[in-house]
């Protein structure tokens, strides 16, 4: 893709491409290819590869090859694809069911940590108070260890004033 000057080629890779997004988020060697397409495509690219994931982000973050490609997702994604991607990860309910899942999930964790890191100031208070519900359970768990320690590194980040405005962490401190 990168080497191709030949725009119609160009085109029709990115044609098939576009009509295999889901098995290849999936696969060993094709999730790197849409990665790559979300880094570097056109932003028309990054919006129909998350379009086609929406519906199964909590699903495709717990698989090995797929959860890398949710990332790319948060990373790289506009401000409202991102929050279409942590309204899934939220659900329907106070329950928290699909964040509580991924927290204890060892690929998933990974992609709640990236929404912590990507998020806005208000998203990133409102999972928080989330995580905070589950935060002794967690520590009981392998992969929620993960999260508690992005915790307690967000907090100490505030304290440090290196990240994000002083009174957020400070309130961010108050709800863990």
């Amino acid at each position: 893709m990168e080497h191709c000057d030949d725009e119609s080629t160009q085109n029709a890779m990115m044609e098939e491409i576009m009509q295999c997004v889901v098995p290849l988020t999936q696969d060993q060697y094709g999730n790197y290819v849409i990665q790559h397409v979300l880094q570097h495509g056109k932003p028309e690219e990054r919006t129909s590869i998350i379009k086609q994931l929406a519906g199964q982000i909590v699903k495709m973050s717990q698989q090995k090859f797929a959860s890398n490609v949710v990332e790319k997702c948060l990373s790289f994604g506009s401000p409202e694809e991102r929050q279409i991607l942590i309204n899934e990860m939220l659900g329907t309910t106070d329950e928290n069911e699909p964040l509580q899942a991924m927290m204890k999930d060892q690929f998933a964790n990974y992609v709640v940590q990236k929404v912590l890191e990507t998020c806005d100031d208000h998203n990133r208070e409102l999972i928080l108070s989330r995580i905070k519900v589950h935060l002794n359970a967690l520590k009981r768990y392998t992969y929620g260890k993960h999260i508690v320690a992005r915790v307690e590194k967000l907090i100490a980040a505030g304290e440090k004033g290196v990240s994000g405005s002083r009174r957020s962490l400070a309130e961010i401190e108050w709800l863990v």
